[in-house]
């Protein structure tokens, strides 16, 4: 199985930076997207940022310009660089991968275990 651990998270200011990083462990066969999901308290749970195999990217609106995804492939590692941090930014923020451990299992998403991010004003 895969295992997904974020670290990064914390207290910022608004306006500051954070960046979150997501290892991977476990049986990996293949990894198609990476993505980074968040969770205010109240609201539903969110697409952030997205990355795929051939590194694409997609962010919502509310990010873009001020996120940055990437990936490692070589170390299966997910990252979001965050500036220009806001208050309402404030929320859990989990990585996703949609993969596969090992050959002919089917493509399923593995979630981390989410790391806080919480922006004052």
């Amino acid at each position: 199985q895969v295992q997904l651990v974020e670290s990064g998270g914390g207290l910022v200011q608004a306006g500051g930076s954070l960046r979150l990083s997501c290892a991977a462990s476990g049986s990996i066969f293949s990894i198609n997207s990476m993505d980074w999901y968040r969770q205010a308290p109240g609201k539903q749970r969110e697409l952030v940022a997205a990355i795929t195999s051939g590194s694409s990217t997609n962010y919502a609106d509310s990010v873009k310009g001020r996120f940055t995804i990437s990936r490692d492939n070589a170390q299966n590692t997910l990252y979001l660089q965050m500036n220009s941090l806001k208050p309402e930014d404030t929320a859990v923020y989990y990585c996703a991968y949609m993969a596969t451990p090992a050959w002919g299992t089917p493509l399923r998403y593995y979630w981390g275990q989410g790391t806080q991010v919480t922006v004052s004003s």
